[in-house]
């Protein structure tokens, strides 16, 4: 038990971890859809919806990986990813290993514990404070 209450004092960095791996992931998705990088089956312009996905996705993205307004974009992502999940993902079925929504739904919980936890170590909001 002691080893595990030792690791209590890196919360704030595995924290940081989370929000910076989960930030880049997310970053990607608006590069393939603005970008076309990494490669996309995606050609032509985008539909509005998914132009406003891609920036919220690039630019919040880029805002969740430096740790600035983290709370407030983290609720405006949590809330992308779950629309994105019941508009893109749930009418294919019931279940997220079959109808490919298991990343939305990722993405949309740990936005919501970003809500809560705040953007941890190495962030510009624990530089402003």
């Amino acid at each position: 038990m002691a080893f595990f209450e030792k690791l209590s004092r890196y919360q704030p960095y595995g924290l940081a971890a989370l929000r910076i791996i989960t930030a880049l992931l997310f970053i990607e998705h608006g590069t393939q859809k603005l970008f076309g990088f990494p490669a996309s089956t995606m050609e032509g312009s985008l539909p509005p919806m998914l132009l406003a996905a891609a920036l919220l996705e690039v630019i919040g993205g880029v805002l969740i990986l430096v740790g600035l307004f983290t709370r407030p974009v983290a609720f405006i992502l949590s809330g992308q990813m779950a629309v994105a999940y019941f508009m893109a993902h749930a009418p294919k079925s019931f279940f997220p290993v079959l109808n490919g929504g298991d990343g939305a739904i990722l993405f949309c919980f740990i936005f919501l514990y970003l809500v809560v936890a705040g953007a941890g170590a190495l962030s510009v909001d624990g530089q402003r404070r």
